[in-house]
């Protein structure tokens, strides 16, 4: 029994060695020095290579537009930080300033260009003085009178209630000017 037993095992044996071999024939090919076999595409490394320098390419672009894109939005904010910080009192006092020798017939094209330069010229001049260094208590007589036109115009701001309103307009640049004739450091 013992023979009988070696055999078949022998023969088991033999058996599934020459199964593994047909498998490990069927998953083999013919190579050749440039790669597997011809069931296989072949890849040549410059093309790993060069998919690989591209990739690289494109993530460099990407973070150079991403880093502009970055550049660009602060540039933009900075832009609109300054455009929105009110000027020096000096420089919106000359603005108020260049008005003080026009004047304009009331009803004319001239006159609604001329009161509404005023206007503005008085709000970029309270905005100014509000934000100063030496603050808005060193300006309170004209913040005050500022602050009286603007009670007066009740944000109207249209041709015809500016005109309505002339005297009190143009009283109180002419007053804010005489202010700031008697506080020469300030716009000097």
């Amino acid at each position: 029994m013992f023979i009988r037993s070696n055999a078949r095992g022998a023969a088991t044996a033999v058996a599934a060695a020459a199964v593994l071999g047909a498998f490990l024939v069927g998953c083999t090919g013919p190579t050749t020095s440039q790669g597997p076999g011809d069931d296989v595409p072949y890849v040549a490394p410059s093309a790993n290579e060069a998919a690989a320098s591209k990739a690289a390419d494109a993530a460099a672009a990407a973070r150079s537009a991403s880093d502009e894109a970055s550049a660009n939005a602060e540039a933009e904010a900075a832009a609109e930080a300054a455009a929105n910080r009110p000027v020096a009192v000096r420089d919106a006092f000359a603005g108020l300033q260049a008005t003080l020798n026009d004047n304009c017939t009331p009803g004319s094209p001239n006159c609604a260009y001329f009161l509404g330069r005023v206007n503005d010229e008085l709000a970029g001049l309270d905005k100014s003085m509000k934000a100063d260094a030496q603050g808005p208590g060193h300006f309170r007589e004209p913040l005050a009178w500022i602050s009286t036109l603007r009670k007066t115009l009740d944000g109207d701001t249209s041709t015809e209630n500016l005109e309505m309103h002339r005297s009190e307009l143009l009283g109180t640049r002419d007053r804010i000017n005489t202010w700031m004739q008697g506080h020469p450091e300030d716009y000097r």
